[in-house]
């Protein structure tokens, strides 16, 4: 492994973490509603299971979904099943004030884990993503620095959003029309849902 494929890595998985998403839709309202710290918490755990599926991917457990197709598919529905569950609360809490305590960081912290849990379509695209950049036959050392590496991009990512989605600018006009962008930010993971159940036949 050279370092030229984990900036190729880097490059790709940069892309795929800011492209309109379930994770980036969540991440952003969890900054929004319940404050930086939160914000951060959620990243952490997106990026920790994301990690995981890497890791996963590099020894090969992806050939799983192939043996066992049906596995792929519950995965699937109970994730699409989560995300309603999250898209009920941004509808249902949207008038709520914002709040922020050491619970709350520690449930988006699980809530972001779970998200990528119930996401088999982490694994699909790490398995492609590195079969196409990575040479075959790497050490243990090298997946494990794979792994690590994908870890501090996500966690750095998510921080610098958090940041971001807690400045004065932006947080002022979030509290402007907070309770239209919670309920619109739960209808597009509804519909986000739904595309990720057709998509999985």
């Amino acid at each position: 492994m050279q370092i030229e494929h984990l900036i190729a890595f880097n490059i790709t998985l940069l892309l795929a973490i800011a492209s309109p998403g379930p994770a980036l839709l969540i991440a952003m309202q969890t900054s929004l509603s319940s404050g930086r710290r939160a914000g951060v918490a959620i990243g952490v755990g997106l990026g920790l299971m994301a990690s995981i599926w890497t890791g996963l991917a590099l020894v090969g457990l992806n050939a799983l979904f192939e043996l066992l197709p049906w596995f792929y598919g519950v995965a699937t529905y109970i994730g699409a099943g989560y995300l309603v569950y999250i898209a009920w609360h941004m509808w249902r809490d949207a008038k709520e004030p914002i709040k922020a305590d050491v619970k709350l960081d520690r449930h988006a912290f699980r809530q972001g884990f779970l998200v990528n849990l119930f996401n088999p379509k982490s694994m699909l695209f790490a398995a492609g993503v590195l079969i196409a950049i990575f040479p075959p036959e790497m050490t243990m050392a090298e997946n494990a620095v794979v792994v690590l590496n994908h870890l501090v991009i996500e966690w750095i990512f998510y921080t610098v959003l958090a940041i971001v989605m807690n400045s004065q600018a932006v947080k002022r006009q979030y509290m402007k029309a907070k309770a239209v962008i919670d309920r619109v930010a739960g209808m597009v993971l509804c519909a986000l849902a739904i595309r990720l159940v057709l998509s999985s036949h």
